[in-house]
């Protein structure tokens, strides 16, 4: 008797692949499973022998696209780029009109959409997914970004629903206690379609780029508070599991808050003194502020999380420069406790104009992609499983299901007041920063993002004036319509002209 076909496979078992698939099969569905590594499969496929939907390991491509029930629907989990473009390129002459391929790494928006223009030409379908959550969100629930057709996405609608992270829709709150062979029941599945072909892919990269500018915003908070008030890492740890129980409750500030408190096993120190300052990245961060770059999208604060870690791999220049540049040295003398709930009011305020940057940027991208992004959908999917999930995320909700039209998340009536309720604090804390030469470039930058945002007029009319100057590059009026330019003989003759 032959083994009955899988409702999906998976390919690529690296520990995010090994996760999803266990997540897939903890929720009844049958998944076929290949690695090019074949002992690898079969360790994986050895060590969980009795999932609820079973898991089948397979040897070869051929005998994984065979297993699996038509339309055949797999996800590939390889390294993104021309790993995930060599799978694609050997499944493809294996399969039929109507099966659907899913990218559920973290591949660029723009070979996204490059793939789905070429499978869909040979009648097949692709599905460019986003997973947010990490490893234990893969395995428990992740926040689920799919782009792609509408007939594509409603095939695989029933598992993604299942396996995603799941939360309360009156309050927001992730609903928690998944366990192996245990998912959790009910709730509201944080995952829904994006939109068309790379839509996906660039909700899921923007949701990077906040992350980033977030974890720095938190390490920013981190540093005032060693450094301007001479706290110990266990006393941070303290005032993060605080914060953690009001607006900033989040995955960030809850993990912030443990990883504060851990002593190293091996010296007994605090576990964050021992970690060398010099951080890592991936890459979706440069690919967001490129992005916001190339359509002309003001995101400066994830840009300078983003240089924040470039500049902390330069560590052999920043030792060697700590013993040649001088500034000042931090000295606090005010309310410690003041400057706390300071520092948790720049926190906040910056993460708000994070957030607003992303959803700008979204917007943005919409028009340029001729996408239709569905922006509270997209918060409520933030809301549980991904690493940016946070309590005002259902604020974030509420804004848009408002006004669906909403141009910047700043202007929504909540947010407007909360700013207005905490800048005062915000502008304490970047000022202290600032005299006290604590670098805080996402806290500096999330201001003056602001403020150059509520500003009827910026100084940018000198510049235009000076691009005229030197390059003739023309300018507009403030007594004129919009959309009509001028340029001024400079400097002989200040006469001026209409640009023909």
């Amino acid at each position: 008797m032959s083994a009955p076909q899988s409702d999906i496979g998976l390919i690529g078992l690296a520990v995010m692949g090994q996760n999803l698939a266990l997540n897939i099969a903890d929720h009844g569905f049958r998944i076929s499973v290949y690695n090019r590594t074949t002992a690898t499969m079969e360790k994986f496929v050895a060590e969980n022998p009795s999932t609820p939907g079973g898991v089948d390991g397979q040897p070869t491509l051929e005998g994984f696209v065979a297993s699996l029930k038509r339309p055949r629907k797999m996800i590939i989990l390889v390294k993104a780029g021309a790993g995930t473009d060599a799978v694609i390129d050997s499944l493809v002459p294996l399969l039929e009109a109507g099966d659907i391929i899913i990218d559920g790494g973290n591949a660029l928006w723009t070979d996204t959409i490059r793939r789905e223009n070429v499978l869909k030409a040979k009648g097949l379908r692709f599905v460019g997914s986003g997973v947010s959550g990490g490893e234990e969100g893969a395995r428990f629930g992740p926040s689920l970004m799919p782009g792609g057709d509408e007939a594509a996405f409603a095939e695989i609608k029933p598992i993604w629903e299942a396996i995603a992270a799941k939360v309360d829709d009156l309050t927001g709150k992730p609903l928690e206690g998944a366990a192996p062979g245990k998912p959790i029941q009910g709730g509201v599945p944080c995952t829904t379609l994006i939109g068309p072909n790379g839509a996906g892919h660039y909700v899921k990269m923007v949701h990077n780029g906040i992350e980033y500018g977030d974890m720095q915003m938190i390490c920013e908070a981190y540093a005032l508070m060693k450094h301007l008030l001479g706290m110990s890492a266990q006393e941070c740890a303290a005032v993060f599991k605080q914060w953690n129980g009001g607006v900033l409750d989040s995955f960030l500030v809850e993990i912030t808050a443990d990883i504060l408190a851990q002593k190293d096993p091996m010296t007994g120190k605090a576990f964050v003194d021992i970690v060398l300052d010099t951080a890592g990245q991936k890459g979706t961060g440069k690919w967001t502020s490129a992005s916001a770059l190339d359509m002309g999208t003001p995101a400066p604060t994830v840009a300078e999380a983003v240089f924040a870690r470039f500049l902390s791999a330069v560590k052999d220049e920043r030792v060697n420069a700590s013993k040649t540049l001088s500034g000042p040295s931090p000295a606090y003398t005010g309310d410690k406790q003041a400057m706390i709930d300071a520092i948790h009011d720049a926190l906040y305020c910056s993460k708000v104009c994070a957030y607003a940057q992303g959803f700008q940027l979204m917007r943005a991208a919409q028009v340029e992609y001729k996408w239709q992004l569905p922006f509270a959908d997209i918060a409520r999917i933030f809301r549980g499983g991904c690493i940016i999930r946070a309590r005002f995320l259902q604020k974030i909700t509420e804004a848009y299901l408002r006004n669906a039209d909403l141009v910047n998340l700043l202007l929504d009536p909540f947010f407007n007041s909360e700013i207005a309720r905490c800048q005062t604090n915000w502008r304490k804390v970047v000022a202290a920063a600032a005299t006290n030469g604590i670098p805080a470039p996402t806290f500096y930058s999330a201001l003056s993002y602001y403020d150059g945002y509520r500003s009827e007029t910026l100084p940018a009319n000198l510049l235009q004036a000076q691009r005229d100057y030197f390059g003739a590059h023309t300018y507009e009026r403030t007594d004129m319509p919009r959309g009509k330019f001028f340029h001024l003989d400079w400097p002989e003759s200040p006469r001026p002209q209409l640009e023909v």
